[in-house]
């Protein structure tokens, strides 16, 4: 692999972690309920499941699933059934007041945020078609496919691992403004929305990437 090849794939995995989706949606959720600490074992759970998508893309899995309306629609229908479950979930979450009359969100345990963050992006059909199209265009085939993958991959969870972070931040550092019950429970339902909304549009995802 040239250099000219990698800094193409570190610029396309820059605009592709920053572009908004059901990842930058849950670690701005969790940024802003659990704080940028908490956050970080969601954001290394999403990190896992695009680590599990890239290597099956990378192994030809994904081509198959591309190539199978059934297996893919499978996928697809999980996935988005999926995101439909956490955002009913955080949009009816309970909120509690504290003795400083300040809202308290019900933390889940690091075990659960992780497993949340892994399933959204293990999940998530238009993460298969984004690597069975794109991910070829970067490897030598002349070359040792394994040491390839391994870069690609390295390179890419650290760009999202820095994103996911940044977005957790920013979303935390509004926390302040969230202290009330009633802040807290508009908090939930629009970010409990936005992904119910993402995992709708995934039902609308076709095998050659445009929607219907």
């Amino acid at each position: 692999m040239t250099f000219a090849t990698w800094i193409t794939f570190f610029v396309a995995a820059c605009i592709i972690a920053v572009s908004p989706g059901s990842g930058a949606v849950l670690s701005m959720s969790h940024g802003l309920s659990y704080g940028v600490r908490r956050a970080s074992a969601t954001i290394f759970g999403l990190q896992t499941g695009l680590l599990l998508v890239f290597f099956i893309a990378g192994a030809g899995v994904g081509s198959l699933l591309m190539a199978s309306e059934v297996a893919f629609n499978i996928v697809k229908t999980v996935g988005a059934l999926y995101l439909i479950y956490l955002g009913l979930s955080q949009w009816r979450a309970k909120v509690t007041i504290g003795a400083q009359q300040h809202a308290e969100v019900v933390v889940p345990t690091a075990r659960k945020r992780f497993l949340t963050g892994f399933l959204t992006n293990a999940t998530n059909p238009k993460g298969i078609i984004f690597m069975v199209a794109v991910l070829p265009q970067f490897i030598t085939h002349a070359a040792p496919l394994l040491p390839q993958l391994l870069i690609l991959a390295v390179t890419m969870c650290c760009i999202d691992l820095v994103v996911m972070h940044s977005y957790a931040f920013l979303a935390s550092s509004m926390q302040r403004f969230f202290r009330d019950a009633g802040a807290v429970k508009k908090q939930n339902r629009v970010f409990g929305g936005l992904l119910m909304a993402v995992g709708a549009a995934l039902f609308f995802v076709k095998r050659g990437g445009s929607t219907a």
